[in-house]
This record gives structure tokens, sequence and C-alpha cells, in this order.
């Protein structure tokens, strides 16, 4: 797991995070914190399937803040976040719910950020409470991993998302 300084010479050297919003502030000892930039409910049902030929996705729609804040009730959403990620292909990372929030009764569901991956990445928003979140609130704690050598790369459909 990486710590703080050399988290700070990646994002300074080689790019490894850009559109922070306070580079020391985000910094913790052991990850960046990212910060939210929009929020989606989940409207009709998905697929999946092996080969993701069949895969299928559920329409969102975005909700819209008032005066930089949203109230999400008890429910499941989306959330984007404001920071671009640049993973090398030798460092993967995981992303882990703030304790703020999981003390307001939210937990941060993501999936492995594989080595090779770049974007403005997604994570599900489980709300066991109401909330109330500002626009560009800091929610999700990135933890990066080096890896024991360098790896294909991320080649998937979410590669550049949230970019363009």
């Amino acid at each position: 797991m990486l710590c703080k300084d050399e988290i700070r010479k990646l994002i300074i050297e080689q790019n490894l995070i850009e559109n922070y919003i306070d580079l020391e502030k985000q910094l913790q000892p052991n990850g960046f914190d990212c910060t939210l930039k929009t929020i989606y409910s989940l409207e009709g049902e998905g697929r999946i399937d092996f080969d993701n030929i069949e895969r299928k996705l559920p329409e969102v729609k975005e909700l819209k803040f008032e005066d930089d804040w949203i109230y999400l009730d008890k429910g499941y959403y989306r959330a984007r976040i404001n920071e671009i990620v640049n993973l090398p292909k030798d460092l993967a990372a995981l992303a882990r719910p703030r304790s703020s929030l999981i003390r307001c009764g939210v937990n941060v569901l993501t999936a492995v950020w594989d080595a090779g991956y770049r974007g403005r990445s997604e994570v599900g928003l489980a709300v066991y409470r109401g909330i109330w979140l500002k626009k560009n609130a800091r929610i999700v704690q990135l933890v990066f991993f080096r890896l024991s050598g360098k790896s294909s790369g991320y080649s998937g459909i979410y590669q550049n998302e949230g970019i363009i």
C-alpha cells in the first residue's frame, strides 16, 4: 500500500490524479480522498451475463443539487467523482468509504480499479438512512497498491469514462 508521500510524488510527477480540489486536504496518510461531482438515480434494471455480449446497464437520471446540497432518501444511487485517475500499469487501487459517511448510515460500493485504468469513475452509494451531501464532499478514499510486476492494463468499456 502506498503512503502519502509516494502518492503525492506520483500525482506531481506522473499525473496519477487530475482535477483534485485541494491536494493537501485530499491526501491522507494511506490514500487520497475523492470528491462528489454528480449523483444519479437508477431507472429500470440491468442485465449481466458471462461474456458481456448481453450486458445492459440501467438507465440513470441525474439528480440536481440545490444551493450545492442534495438530500438522498434511503435507497441506491450512483455517484461520479470529480477526480480523473490515471493508473500506471504497475499500480491498482481500491476505493473505501470515508468513515464519516459510514457513521451517517451510507456505504460506498466499488470494484477494483485495475492497473492501466484512466477515468472519472462512478461508485455506488447505499443509503440506509437519509443524508444530505454537499457538492464536492469527500466521499471515498482511494488506496493504491504496487503490483508485483507490470500488468497488460485495463481495456474494458469504462476506460476513459466520464472524461469525454
